[in-house]
């Protein structure tokens, strides 16, 4: 994990506000969307881009800006890409803060 490229991607509010929502699915969306061939459960492109009120383009933007720091994962069903949260990278950049800053 490169500590710089996740601070960059956690400097936007909005990139920010996303972890939050993926943080708990089923609370921010109302579902999990799952099935045959996903491993884990995850949320579609499309819903987070609903919800966070902004073009597709900055939505997948952001997310490429996310699953680069490691922050999420990502999975290709059909035409659709579901996103999670990387819960290993949070940990370790968690503790990377309380350690070295």
């Amino acid at each position: 994990m490169e500590h710089l490229l996740v601070f960059k991607a956690l400097s936007n509010e909005t990139r920010r506000q996303i972890l939050l929502w993926l943080r708990n699915p089923a609370e921010h969306f109302g579902r999990h969307y799952e099935t045959d061939t996903q491993t884990k459960p995850g949320v579609c492109v499309k819903d987070i881009q609903e919800k966070a009120g902004l073009a597709q383009s900055v939505i997948s933007s952001y997310l490429h800006t996310m699953q680069k720091a490691g922050l999420l994962e990502s999975e290709r069903v059909g035409q659709w890409t579901y996103y999670r949260r990387n819960e290993q990278t949070i940990r370790e950049f968690a503790e990377y803060i309380e350690k070295e800053l």
